[in-house]
Parts: C-alpha cells; structure tokens; sequence
C-alpha cells in the first residue's frame, strides 16, 4: 500500500505543477549549513530546533532580499504612487512557510532538509510562531477556568525576518509649548523620543515583488552624561530612558472599548509621526521623470502618496501631516488642507459607540498642544461650512463638531478622520449602509461622494493553499491552479456540484483534517474527542456583541435534550469556542469561565457520552486557526444583527468547506447571496427587525418567561448548576442577560434553536451536506483580498493595480548590484 501523503507532498503538488525551474536542492543544503555554522555559529552536534528554523528561516530569507532590492529600485526607476497602510497591529501569522508558498520554494526546501538531517524530515515542525507586530503581544491561557495574561516575550531569541534601519531614524516631540511669531509657528520644549524603524519583507504570490512592513521600535535620544554622573542621576536617568522605550514595549488591547490613556496616545502619535516624516523623506528623494530631482514643494503628494488610516488608531495623521504642511513646508492653510485631504483616506471597522475614539482636550493639551490647536482651526473651519449650509440648525452644529462638549471636553476621532479625508469606507456592505444612515448619517448628507464600500477579503494562499493543502488540490485537479490567482474562478466548481468523486474527495479531506485536529486536541489539550462529530465552532475575540453566551444557551439545551431523551439518535457534536478577552474586560472573562464550566459538567456526564462535547481552546491566534477551520463543518457567525462590521473568519472557514450558521450580519450577507442563502443556515432577526426593537423596547423576561427551555437554562446557571463550588458565580452574567442585554440574546434564541435543528437534520446526509459545501466554496470568489485591495486601489487610491511582473534576480544576491 502506498504512504498516505502528507500536507507538505500535497502542497508540493500543487507549488511544482506548471512551474519551470525548482530551485536547486544543493544550493539550498549548502546555504542552510552556512547559515547554521556562519550566522547561528552551531554545528549539528549542539545545533536546537530553533536553530534549524533559524537556518532554513535565513535560507529562504537570502531568496527574498534579491527580490526585495528589485521591488525598491523597480519602485525608484517608476516612480509610482505609493501607498502607506497605517494600523497600529498586524496579525501576520507565520512567516517561514507562507514565504516558501509564495516563492515557490517549498517543495525543494522540504526535500534539502530532509537530506540535511539525513532522511528525518523536520520540515515544519521547526516553524516558530513568528508574529510581526508594533508592540509585544500577550500570551493568554486558561486557568482554574480562567484567562490569565502573561508577557509573550516574541524577540526574545531575534526575528530572522526583519531589518533594523538605523540610518533612517527619527524624532517624535512630544509635551512643549506652542509660540506664535512673525516668522511662524514653533513646538518648543518638547521630549524627543527616537522611532527605529525594523522593515519585514512581505512577499507576493509568485510574481518576485517584495514590498515592506515598516515597524517602529522606541528608543531613548540620548545615552548617560558619565561627565555629570552621579549616583542619583544615573538612576534617574535610567528611568527616563525606560519611560521614553515604554512607548514599544506594550500594547494596550483595545479590543470595542475605549479607554483614554495617556501611553495609547504616545503609540498612536508615534507610528504616525515617524511614518509621515518617513513619507516626506521619500517622496522628496524620489526620482523625478528621468533625472534624479529632490522635489522641494509638496503639493503633488496627493499624486504619488496615499495614506489609508486603519480605524481611528492612526488619526493624528491628519493633524501631524497639517503640521508639517503649515509649520515645516509653510504652506497657506488652504493648500495645505486640499493636499492633506486628498492624501488621506479612513476605514471604519465597528459600528459600536464605546470603541469609537474620543480624546480628552486636556490630555491633547498637555501632549501634543500644536496638534489640538491644529484640530480646534479644522474644527471652526467645518462648523462654518456646516453653518452655512444649514442656517439656524445647531443641533446638527452639535452633532457634526470634532469637539464634544461636557463634563469632560473631547475630540470625536472619527469625525476628524472623515472630515480629514476624501474618502471613508466600510467593510462590509451592510455596514457601510449603517454607517450612511446611523453613525456618520450627518456627514454622509453633506458629502455623500465620500463614502464607499469596501468588503473585506482573505489570501487563499495562506487561507487554503497552504492551511488546507489537500482541499486546495482536489480543487486543483478538477479546475486548475489559476484560481488560486483569481478566486472568482471557484465558480467552475458548481459544474462539478454533482459530481460524486468531487463529493467524496471533499468529505474525504474534511475528514482527513479532522482526525488531525483531533490527535492535536488529545496531544495539546488532553481531551479525547470523536472525530466523526460534528466539528461545531465558534472563534474570535471574546465580546457580548459577538454572542458567545447564545452558543452557550444552545449548549445547555442540547445537554438538558439529551439527558432527556438519552436514547434518542442525537447527532454528535464536538462545540469548540475559542477566543481572547480584552485583559480589562469582566464580562468577557467571565463568559469564558462560564463556557470551561459548562464543558466541565457537559464532558463528565457519562448519560451524555461522545454524543456531545465542549471544549474552550485557549490562546487562539492565527497558528491555531489554521489548524482548526480547515477541520471544522460548522461555523458560528451568530452576532446580533447590525453590529458585526464584517468579520473575515466567517470567509475562511467558507472557503475551507465549513457552512454557515448565522444572522444577515456583517459579510453574512454577501456571503449568503454569493452562495445562495438557501445553502447557509440563516436565522435571527435582520437589522430592521433590531431597529424596531429598540423602538418599541426588548423585554428579556418575557422569552425568559414564554420559553420554557431558555428558563431552565437561565436557571441552571444562576442557581449553580455549573458552578456548584460558587453558586453565584455568573450572577453578573445572569442580571445581563435578564436586565440589560443590549445584545438582545434571547430575541434569538428559539429561531437559533430551531436552526440547529435543520443542522443536525442536514449532517445525517453527508452528501447533502458535502453538496452544500461545493456551493459555498464555489461562492467564495467574492472573498479574495485580491480583489478587496485592487478595488481600494481603483476607487480610493486612485491608482491601477500593477499586473507587472518584476524580473527575478539572477541568484539571490544578485538584484544589489542591478
């Protein structure tokens, strides 16, 4: 019998088919020994798995750095516009194996470390997790059933992937005082904190363009006096220096709830500060037409500079990019803003008021005092424009201000990133319609050009080729590889939809996937599952709006059924929920206390047995995410109607043969007319429906009352059922839920209920099932961030998305010395 093959034989199906020229497996073997012995300094006899991943890591990483070099001379020869994504996080994932997807080297890597380590294929099994983001994450795991966070000290042994670039840099001022004189405007006084810049190359699918992360790291301006050292000044100066490199060192988790701490400033204005002083850098040292000309006046910015704010987090670039046009470039306020507002473009990412930004005037006062006076004079300029064009109507004054008046003055971040752009989108279409006729509604009646719609999308090259790489081929076989280029190709999939090879190859890899996941559950968490269960699963951060609690209200139901009606033909279950609290946030915490105890008595109860189990997975992040969607049949995107701005999990797990139970939510929607709504399983109330709710008010305790499976269950958590050490221990969940829901959890209740019901009805018949699933992965063409950003580029950046493909350097030192 043969070798069943692994994912890395499938992957290398699917990388070596139609491709020319594998890269030479000797070359290879020979730069991961000189890496071992020359960067790392080991040999194999003391050689760690860490420092085989850092081999193979700078192996592949000297096939980058030709690449990269060319992108960045083929970017000066051109002088394209350019564009600038400000986020203050990045969720990367890993970096090794996406990098060996997108260039091609997989299948030659997996062959020279198998002949390395003399036929022990590591492979891998040697990737780290290797986030790359602007601060220190946090490690969160689970506790005596409860979250607890510890410093995830991510560089502690050095990132293979990035480059520090002293050489470029920078001061960000902060604190001073603001003097107007003749000659102009001056910040004076101020504490310099100098922002390092680390760039990450990020490479594209095959086409060897390289372009770059540009992180900031922290650092003091300044080493000791050793002249005027004393013993109490070095230590002081210790801790100012420890004070200015804080700024890097941790990153508050924002997480839908704003809290206007001081040290969330300073890293909001620092990644902006550094970044537009970066921008002007390279935009004046840009090569102009065909000679090399330092441009000295920027007023054609707009033309080759595009700056997307991500969320309000970077919105201090509208003031910071004044500053610099008014006090720096001595620009006339109106061209000043002219080229600021056509540079600048803001996506918004929730709907919710209490994660919207809003600054304290005081602490902008003390902070950044020419930033406020800057965002006071966009402000009066505004309201005049408003006032005209809506005589006599001050409440909508009121309502429009970038300043919001009360017990405590504060600037509406939002507002200024909408008046400070040319564009404002959404991501998804139903939120961006809510943004229209809610949350923005009075800027949208002033200038309805600006706001567009954006859907979010996902790369199939990490999200399929490389997470689900069996999957990925038997698309493959059926349709060919160009889909992984152009998704909207899955669609050649609904000839086969009948197809009872095509059926079976699907519900073969679901399987295959599952009984994987399943050995990693036993091994990780110690928990023996069946994997013939439904695979039922709910991750993302933890929050009320995301309605952790209603799966926890479907759980108890099934258990209680259950118990019940023991022998009864249930359809076994396996609910996975999985998740983060914002470390500040007690409900959420405490809703993750609640899903480990209910899994706690759920999984002991031998009445109950494999037919249903429940397990929390601690410390979800993207490296278990690849592990668990392509194993799951079932994806929970069940928030309340109105509330979820797009979610991109909801894509993945479509994509990776998952269908769908969810409200007409967030990308669910489109989701649900790209595949036919007949084949998710759609239920709950639409955004209307919530709308005339809250009109006419939502009353818990009446379905409370009315349903008698919602009462039982309500009831066993307030009485302790789940928590017979401490009985009212979920008493703040219980008054919640009962008091004030603003979730509406139990207005959805009885149609979730029922909907599970054609769940389990439906995953009797697996060919049915697996039929649903052609339709849904057919559908996902839509979700490609492939076409997501060409149409940011189109429609916002005003640029056309560059087909060009760069030619590869002749080794991968070469592309220096062209």
């Amino acid at each position: 019998m043969p070798k069943p093959l692994t994912d890395q034989d499938k992957r290398k199906q699917i990388s070596v088919r139609g491709l020319a020229g594998v890269e030479n497996v000797s070359d290879l073997k020979t730069n991961f020994n000189r890496h071992l012995h020359f960067t790392l300094v080991k040999d194999r006899n003391v050689a760690t798995k860490r420092d085989y991943y850092f081999a193979l890591a700078n192996t592949v990483r000297d096939h980058l750095v030709g690449r990269w070099i060319r992108t960045q001379q083929h970017y000066y020869e051109k002088d394209p516009k350019r564009v600038y994504y400000l986020s203050l996080e990045f969720y990367m994932g890993r970096t090794l194996q996406n990098t060996m997807v997108n260039l091609a080297l997989e299948n030659a890597c997996d062959e020279a470390t198998y002949q390395v380590r003399d036929g022990s294929a590591l492979g891998h099994s040697w990737t780290l997790t290797s986030f790359s983001g602007l601060f220190k994450l946090m490690k969160l795991y689970n506790h005596d059933n409860r979250q607890v966070e510890e410093a995830d000290d991510w560089l502690r042994y050095g990132n293979p992937w990035e480059k520090a670039r002293p050489e470029y840099m920078r001061p960000v001022h902060f604190y001073g005082r603001v003097e107007h004189t003749p000659e102009g405007v001056k910040w004076v006084d101020t504490q310099v904190v100098l922002a390092l810049p680390y760039d990450t190359p990020v490479p594209g699918y095959r086409n060897n363009v390289v372009n770059t992360m540009r992180l900031w790291s922290a650092k003091a301006p300044c080493d000791f006096n050793l002249k005027d050292f004393n013993v109490g000044g070095y230590i002081q100066a210790v801790l100012d220096r420890n004070l200015a490199e804080n700024i890097s060192r941790v990153l508050y988790p924002n997480d839908n709830f704003f809290e206007g701490k001081e040290l969330r400033l300073k890293q909001e204005y620092f990644v902006v500060a550094a970044t537009l002083q970066d921008i002007v850098r390279r935009f004046k040292s840009s090569k102009f037409g065909s000679t090399e000309v330092v441009r000295v006046d920027l007023s054609t910015l707009p033309d080759k500079v595009a700056i997307q704010l991500n969320d309000t987090h970077p919105a201090m670039a509208i003031p910071e990019l004044m500053r610099i046009l008014l006090d720096t470039e001595h620009q006339k306020w109106e061209k000043a803003w002219d080229i600021c507002t056509r540079t600048c473009a803001y996506t918004n990412h929730t709907v919710l008021p209490e994660a919207l930004e809003r600054w304290p005037t005081d602490l902008l006062q003390n902070l950044l005092p020419r930033h406020l006076e800057i965002i006071y004079e966009i402000n009066r300029r505004h309201l005049e424009r408003i006032a005209k064009l809506y005589p006599g109507d001050h409440d909508r004054l009121r309502r429009m201000s970038l300043v919001e008046e009360g017990d405590q003055k504060k600037i509406n971040m939002a507002h200024l990133c909408i008046v400070g752009s040319h564009a404002v989108n959404g991501v998804a279409r139903i939120h961006s319609d809510i943004l229209k006729a809610t949350l923005f509604k009075d800027f949208y009646e002033v200038d309805p050009h600006k706001f567009q719609n954006k859907t979010n999308g996902i790369t199939p090259r990490r999200w399929l080729v490389m997470c689900n790489p069996g999957l990925a081929e038997v698309i493959a076989e059926r349709i060919g590889e160009d889909y992984i280029r152009d998704l909207d190709q899955l669609k050649k999939l609904l000839a086969f939809v009948d197809d009872d090879s095509l059926i079976h190859d699907i519900a073969k890899v679901k399987q295959e996937n599952k009984l994987k996941f399943s050995a990693y559950l036993e091994e990780h968490y110690k928990v023996k599952i069946n994997p013939n269960s439904m695979f039922d699963v709910q991750v993302k951060r933890i929050h009320e709006y995301k309605r952790q609690l209603l799966n926890c209200l479907h759980i108890i139901t099934l258990y209680n059924r259950i118990q019940k009606e023991p022998n009864k033909n249930w359809t076994p279950r396996t609910i996975m929920i999985g998740g983060k609290a914002a470390p500040g946030y007690h409900t959420a915490k405490l809703i993750i206390r609640l899903i480990t105890a209910i899994g706690e008595i759920v999984n002991h109860d031998t009445v109950v047995g494999d037919r249903l189990k429940v397990i929390f997975l601690e410390n979800y992040k993207v490296t278990l995410a690849e592990k668990i969607i392509p194993a799951s049949d079932l994806s929970e995107q069940i928030s309340t109607a109105g509330t979820e701005a797009s979610g991109t999990g909801n894509m993945k797990f479509m994509l990776n043969g998952a269908l769908t139970i969810g409200t007409m939510d967030g990308a669910n929607v489109e989701m649900a007319e790209e595949a036919g709504e007949e084949n998710l399983f759609i239920f709950g109330m639409r955004v209307d429906d919530v709308d005339a709710m809250d009109k006419s008010g939502y009353d818990a305790m009446d379905y409370y009352n009315r349903i008698p499976e919602l009462k039982q269950a309500m009831d066993q958590i307030a009485g302790g059922f789940f928590s017979p050490d401490q009985h009212d221990l979920f008493k703040d969940i219980v008054n919640m839920l009962l008091h004030h829901d603003r979730f509406k959890v139990f207005a959805d209740y009885e149609a979730y209920i029922k909907c599970q019901e054609k769940v389990s009805a439906l995953y009797k018949n697996p060919k049915e099932w697996t039929k649903m699933v052609i339709h849904n992965i057919a559908g996902c063409g839509k979700f490609s961030s492939d076409r997501t950003i060409s149409q940011y580029a189109r429609e916002i950046w005003g640029m056309e998305p560059s087909l060009e493909r760069i030619p590869a350097p002749d080794d991968p030192l070469s592309g220096a010395n062209k």
